[in-house]
């Protein structure tokens, strides 16, 4: 698997970049209307993406970075259940 990605990093991050910008893009239209539980299961999902890329890369920065927003997500995910 990891060599298929490596193969196709260019459009995987892409795509990720592409889900993190129609998930901020939907809160900053919608609001306090916006699917929030959606949102955060979406822009998580993205960050494990730009996570597996930026580490098959070995840049630390954006893995740092992504991995941040993977636990920003579940805390997210966890608040917009209603669990915490």
């Amino acid at each position: 698997m990891n060599k298929f990605i490596l193969r196709n990093i260019k459009a995987f991050e892409m795509i990720g970049v592409l889900m993190r910008i129609f998930s901020f893009t939907l809160v900053s239209w919608l609001g306090p209307q916006s699917p929030f539980l959606f949102v955060w299961i979406f822009n998580t999902a993205d960050a494990f993406l730009l996570s597996w890329c930026a580490i098959l890369k070995k840049d630390h920065a954006y893995t740092l970075l992504n991995v941040f927003w993977i636990l920003v997500g579940f805390i997210g995910i966890l608040r917009a259940i209603g669990y915490i």
